[in-house]
């Protein structure tokens, strides 16, 4: 089993940054890739960004490209996603994630790719 807890959401004005942070405990984590997603009222979860289990590659949706920036540092079992030009529609509860075993990277955009998540911390973004 991997627990994972998300903080740094907040309440921020448009144009400005944030950074996620996700905090694994339970089975190793060092060797699993992890992602970012989110969800906005009445809408699907989406993939927001994934990065491999030692940060040899990262992808992101396009909506967040040039934007953010997720990372790892698998000696304190944290993941991160730095949110900077944050605008209104990337106000969302944000989720990460972590797999059991390696991914494509069509696998790694995908939610039913998961096996772990965390409870989600919310995001808002005011214009």
């Amino acid at each position: 089993q991997v627990q994972l807890v998300e903080s740094g959401g907040g309440l921020v004005q448009a144009g400005g940054s944030l950074r996620l942070s996700c905090a694994a405990s339970g089975r190793t984590f060092s060797n699993t890739p992890m992602g970012w997603f989110r969800q906005s009222p009445g809408k699907e979860r989406e993939f927001v960004a994934t990065i491999t289990w030692s940060s040899t590659s990262t992808y992101y949706a396009d909506s967040v490209k040039g934007r953010f920036t997720i990372s790892r540092d698998n000696t304190k079992r944290t993941a991160y996603l730095q949110m900077n030009s944050l605008k209104p529609e990337d106000t969302a509860v944000y989720y990460c994630a972590a797999s059991r075993g390696s991914l494509s990277t069509r696998q790694a955009m995908s939610v039913t790719s998961y096996d772990y998540w965390g409870q989600g911390t919310q995001v808002t973004v005011s214009s």
